[in-house]
């Protein structure tokens, strides 16, 4: 059997914060005297945007060292899971309101983010994204940010929230900013609301990729449309049963949106709360949904096509997935190019 960790593929929907190893957390809650916040008990959104709250306060209250280390690990675990290329989302109006302080922030990301990427052989880029349950004024601001950067280390541009809740017409601004500087328009759609927020998503943002989109298979016409116009679903598994978009792995609709000619990729979301990181989804994608290696394959080379790498990067990556496919590689987990996650305690 072909070792997963040895596919190259893109993580192109993983939160930063979010992504924070569970042993890291509990470093910095103790140094702080706070509790570690019990994500496990999370039934509900609110639930563990409430513990994701907690995670990245520890680290905007902190030193800025702890958001480097962050970075530095998060590029490191995306690597051991076979990541060729990693490109977390970051709003740096979080850390700082003021548009030039936060605009250092974000290039300390970048610069972390790129000097360890080339450590260890792989690339990053950052997904800036705007919040929904903000005043959009700070979403035009994240756009702008994040165009003075485009191509300098920021790839794309995200709208992340409950989009039940907040449409996405107000921000309609912010994303013409944002594709007006060459970013990919990648903003949350399809998880918490069904298959009329993905089409906004297309219709008001623009978007070439979205984030889940998983419920777009609700409505078959959408399935058309998004494999006609080949927009690309990040979607996310274990989240969306975490969440209650979806019953149980074995009722996720990633074998049906791939037979209807979607392009998907896999992603990990928060693994802080949800737990797998993206060697772990695909595994589950074997396993689970039985997913032949092919068709593994060709959603880690969707990943590396609709990402923000460069072209040489994908192009080395293409063809490293053939190679793995013209293989029948029984060898198992190569050796680990950087510290791989702890489990939850």
């Amino acid at each position: 059997m072909r070792s997963l960790a040895r596919l190259p593929k893109a993580h192109l929907h993983l939160h930063l914060e979010g992504a924070m190893r569970p042993a890291t957390l509990a470093e910095l809650a103790d140094e702080r005297g706070e509790q570690i916040p019990d994500s496990s008990r999370g039934r509900s959104f609110e639930d563990f945007t409430s513990s994701y709250r907690v995670a990245a306060r520890l680290v905007r209250e902190g030193p800025r060292e702890n958001l480097l280390r962050l970075v530095r690990e998060v590029v490191e675990d995306a690597a051991a899971d076979g990541a060729v290329w990693v490109e977390p989302h970051f709003n740096p109006l979080t850390y700082e309101t003021d548009p030039d302080a936060a605009l250092d922030v974000m290039d300390l990301v970048i610069d972390e983010g790129r000097r360890t990427a080339a450590g260890l052989g792989i690339g990053f880029g950052l997904l800036v994204f705007a919040r929904r349950n903000a005043d959009p004024a700070e979403g035009v601001e994240a756009a702008r940010l994040a165009a003075r950067r485009a191509g300098t280390g920021v790839v794309a541009f995200g709208l992340a929230g409950d989009e039940a809740r907040n449409a996405p017409e107000p921000f309609a601004e912010t994303f013409a900013i944002a594709r007006g500087a060459g970013l990919i328009s990648a903003p949350h759609a399809g998880e918490l609301a069904g298959p009329d927020s993905v089409r906004a998503a297309l219709d008001v943002l623009g978007a070439r990729r979205i984030a889940h989109g998983a419920r777009a298979v609700e409505d078959p016409d959408l399935l058309v449309r998004l494999a006609a116009e080949g927009v690309v679903l990040d979607v996310c598994p274990t989240s969306n049963v975490a969440l209650g978009v979806v019953k149980s792995l074995s009722a996720h609709p990633l074998p049906l949106l791939l037979n209807a000619g979607v392009r998907c990729t896999l992603n990990a979301d928060d693994p802080l709360l949800f737990g797998p990181g993206v060697l772990e989804e695909y595994e589950t994608a074997r396993t689970v949904f039985s997913l032949t290696d092919p068709q593994l394959a060709a959603m880690a080379r969707t990943s590396v096509e609709a990402s923000g790498a460069p072209r040489a990067l994908v192009e080395e990556a293409i063809t490293d997935i053939g190679d793995w496919l013209d293989t029948s590689d029984r060898a198992t987990t190569p050796p680990v190019q950087g510290a791989s996650r702890l489990p939850h305690t």
